[in-house]
């Protein structure tokens, strides 16, 4: 089954992180890649420009409404993810205690929907 493992944490951190810190926190990235790589799992991910670069979309009474980020006061925002595929839940849940991000932030592991090709 694939999952998506999304991200969320305080891009403000990342922002006053010293030069340093942030190589160390693209190695553990590398390093996470490489272990989902072995583990067969990895089906792809990226990371996301900043949630001020969002723009929401609505349709209402067939009028198009956008919204221009960030949207809600949090602490902590929608900064990437990863898609890999495993066996069942307890995997996916491994997969994602493993993210760098998990030690300060929060990872959301979602199951994709499956539907029959046609």
């Amino acid at each position: 089954m694939r999952y998506l493992l999304l991200i969320y944490g305080d891009e403000e951190a990342w922002k006053n992180m010293a030069p340093g810190d942030q190589a160390s926190e693209f190695q553990a990235y590398e390093d996470y890649g490489k272990w989902l790589q072995e583990k067969g799992w990895m089906r792809g991910g990226d990371a996301l420009q900043a949630s001020a670069t969002a723009t929401q979309v609505r349709v209402r009474e067939g009028k198009r409404l956008t919204t221009d980020g960030p949207f809600v006061e949090t602490k902590e925002q929608l900064g990437g993810y990863y898609m890999v595929e495993c066996d069942n839940l307890d995997q996916a849940i491994e997969a994602a205690s493993n993210i760098p991000a998990a030690r300060g932030g929060v990872i959301e592991v979602r199951p994709l929907m499956e539907f029959p090709e046609s």
